[in-house]
C-alpha cells in the first residue's frame, strides 16, 4: 500500500470517532479587541464592555463568530509541534481546503473560556493525496449550546 492508501485507511478506521479535544481557552477583552482592529469589525457588542453592560443582551461584550472561527487551528492544535508528524505518517503537507457548513449557535461572552472536539466524519483518496473531513464543535464552559459548529475540509500529500 502506498502512503496515502496507509492513511486513507486509518483515518477510515477513525469515522465518527472523537479524535481530538483541546485545552480551554480564556477569551479576553484584548483579543477581542485585536481581532475588531485587524478585521474593521468594531461594533460596539464587540468593543464597547460599558455600552455592551447596558444594551447587550448578554450584559457584556461578546467574541466575534469569525474570531471564534479563526482559533480553530490553535484551539485544535492543529499546528503544534510534532502534531502533523504524528498524526499524518507519510505526508509532507498538509492543506486546509475549505468549510462545507459554518454555524454559531450561542455567543462567547467576554471572559468565558472555549475548547474545540474534533470528530471525523469523511476521508477519501484525492488527486495525489487523501482529504479528510472534521466535524470542530467549540464548546463554552458551563454553556448548553456550542459557539461554533464547522466543517471542515483538509488535504495531505506525501
Amino acid at each position: 500500500m502506498t502512503a496515502v492508501e496507509n492513511l486513507a485507511a486509518l483515518y477510515r478506521e477513525k469515522i465518527g470517532a472523537e479524535i481530538h479535544v483541546g485545552d480551554w481557552l480564556a477569551i479576553d477583552q484584548e483579543r477581542i479587541d485585536a481581532f475588531a482592529a485587524a478585521t474593521g469589525d468594531l461594533q460596539w457588542i464587540h468593543t464597547d464592555p460599558r455600552r455592551a453592560a447596558v444594551e447587550s443582551p448578554y450584559g457584556a461584550t461578546v467574541a466575534h463568530g469569525f474570531l471564534t472561527l479563526s482559533l480553530l487551528p490553535l484551539l485544535t492544535e492543529s499546528n503544534a509541534p510534532g502534531i502533523f508528524e504524528r498524526n499524518y505518517p507519510g505526508m509532507r503537507l498538509r492543506v486546509n481546503y475549505g468549510l462545507e457548513k459554518v454555524r454559531f449557535p450561542a455567543p462567547v461572552v467576554t471572559g468565558a473560556r472555549i475548547r474545540a472536539r474534533t470528530v471525523v466524519t469523511g476521508v477519501e483518496e484525492v488527486a495525489g493525496g487523501v482529504q479528510i473531513a472534521c466535524r470542530i464543535t467549540v464548546e463554552i464552559e458551563g454553556g448548553t449550546k456550542p459557539a461554533c459548529v464547522a466543517e471542515q475540509l483538509f488535504r495531505l500529500y506525501p
